[in-house]
């Protein structure tokens, strides 16, 4: 007798059945632009001339020829760095004289016509507008009459100080919109990395009752105040200070300075997580490398220790800046023309393919203390001795030595976090800060400490009461396992990939003291 076939093996209960890999295999799609976008436009070259298209954006600028019979008008719609140039006719486009007395720079307009090859100079190809339609005028003249006087960017050059205070007008700007495209690129590239590698992106509140970096730099959430400003009494307590069990939350709350403590609680069940969100710091700097509001990345890991989270993060901040390379080349050229960083591209380049240096935190004050001595390195901080949180210009000029990033590991733990894993000298926790040229610390992180009592130890030195976290000690209670995590500021990543030297100018609407317009 033959054998009978073997039965297939049945998928174990509660297995997910076989996904198709495009969820759009499941549905019939129904949005579709009824433009042609100029990044795919520009993108097919010399192989677009003789197609019919139609294309939407802004003015950049508009010139008129021939005796005001003909114009010439530059069109950006935000897709891509390049604009198109437009040719209109007196007698061969339609709505010619609306298009032309449209204002200029800043007007909106859709365009229908014939890609033709262009006759001028740095641009392959132009539209022979057929049809033009003025979807809203410049309204700049006196009294909101048509026209560019008082357009903010009616003018080709502007400083980075004008754009921000036009900051709702600053995507239009070139230099605006190139940020921007980083920092989307960036942004999908870090969800992307971590997607790949199979980790969940969980999010963390806003809202929190724990100073995450025991720093005492929240903001405080309350609804204590008088909403319309009028005197009112605060609940006080009977020792004279604000008693927040009234306040709505029936506790002192405050806006996160970080979702790590949060996304913990995820890691140690789900193995491997990432949060992405807003953070808040009630620090009152008004450098150029601070703001009050800004972006986080925070990955972290379960069955691992500060060398996997050191592999991780290099293998990430490479990740992202090969992403702008690849994907935003046009705006990297653009930041390099423009003078914003000569040799850019060579520098993430380098990024991507030097080995980041590790570096133990005592050998790093050495080092200092050594080319101090000799006059190779001069610091306006001058005290630079064993304990002390190292300074931007220290971390520059290490970055400047070792001709590439350096990872300071093992620093002393006066100067880091309570969560952070004690090494066994007792003086030292094993975090990690990865340093890049010109940017200084771009992402801080260690291995989390998973001692119970070795954390409440910690948390107490730092004036912090265990059983306010009595939760996040419990991830310690029930299943403890050696993970490890860090910290990257999206904002100073997009410094580094644009080479914007001022924050403010890398984040839409920079939040800083004294300053919340928009």
């Amino acid at each position: 007798k033959k054998a009978a076939p073997a039965k297939a093996k049945a998928a174990p209960k509660g297995a997910a059945a076989a996904a198709p890999a495009d969820p759009q295999t499941l549905f019939k799609p129904t949005f579709a632009r009824s433009r042609e976008r100029l990044k795919e436009l520009l993108g097919r070259g010399a192989g677009a001339v003789g197609s019919k298209v139609v294309v939407a954006g802004w003015v950049r600028t508009l010139r008129e020829a021939v005796k005001g019979t003909c114009l010439f008008v530059e069109l950006n719609d935000g897709s891509c760095l390049a604009s198109i140039q437009v040719v209109c006719g007196q007698d061969s486009t339609k709505g010619f004289d609306a298009a032309k007395a449209c204002g200029g720079a800043g007007a909106s307009l859709r365009v229908s016509g014939e890609v033709v090859e262009s006759m001028g100079k740095g641009q392959a190809v132009e539209i022979r507008a057929s049809d033009v339609t003025v979807l809203g005028a410049t309204r700049g003249g006196p009294g909101r009459t048509i026209g560019a006087q008082t357009y903010p960017l009616a003018k080709k050059y502007h400083t980075p100080e004008h754009l921000r205070t036009h900051a709702h007008l600053r995507p239009r700007s070139r230099i605006g919109s190139a940020v921007v495209r980083v920092r989307n690129a960036l942004a999908f590239a870090t969800h992307e990395f971590f997607q790949k590698r199979g980790f969940l992106y969980v999010h963390t509140p806003l809202i929190t009752a724990a100073d995450c970096e025991g720093a005492g730099e929240q903001f405080t959430v309350t609804t204590l105040l008088p909403t319309e400003h009028e005197k009112a009494a605060i609940p006080m307590t009977k020792d004279g200070k604000v008693d927040y069990t009234k306040d709505f939350f029936g506790r002192q709350t405050g806006l996160t300075v970080s979702g790590q403590l949060n996304v913990e609680t995820h890691a140690v069940s789900l193995a491997d997580c990432y949060t992405f969100g807003p953070t808040f710091r009630a620090e009152n700097s008004n450098t150029s490398r601070h703001l009050a509001e800004f972006w986080m990345i925070e990955p972290e890991v379960s069955f691992a220790v500060l060398a996997d989270d050191i592999a991780l993060a290099e293998d990430y901040l490479k990740y992202c800046v090969a992403a702008a390379l690849t994907r935003c080349a046009d705006d990297l050229a653009f930041f390099e023309e423009s003078k914003t960083e000569a040799g850019l591209r060579k520098r993430l380049e380098a990024l991507v393919a030097t080995p980041f240096k590790r570096l133990e935190y005592t050998e790093a004050i050495e080092v200092l203390k050594k080319h101090m001595k000799d006059g190779s390195a001069k610091f306006e901080n001058t005290a630079v001795e064993w304990g002390i949180d190292l300074d931007s210009e220290h971390e520059k000029y290490l970055t400047q030595l070792y001709k590439g990033p350096v990872v300071l590991i093992n620093y002393p733990k006066d100067i880091k976090a309570f969560y952070m894993k004690l090494n066994p000298d007792g003086k030292t926790v094993a975090a990690m800060d990865i340093l890049v040229p010109r940017i200084g610390e771009i992402i801080g992180g260690s291995q989390r400490e998973d001692d119970l009592e070795v954390l409440e130890a910690r948390a107490k030195t730092v004036g912090l009461d265990p059983k306010d976290i009595s939760w996040y000690g419990e991830l310690r209670q029930y299943g403890s396992v050696p993970h490890a995590g860090f910290g990257l500021g999206f904002e100073r990543l997009v410094m580094l990939c644009t080479g914007v030297e001022n924050i403010r100018d890398v984040i839409p609407f920079p939040r800083t003291p004294g300053n919340c317009k928009f």
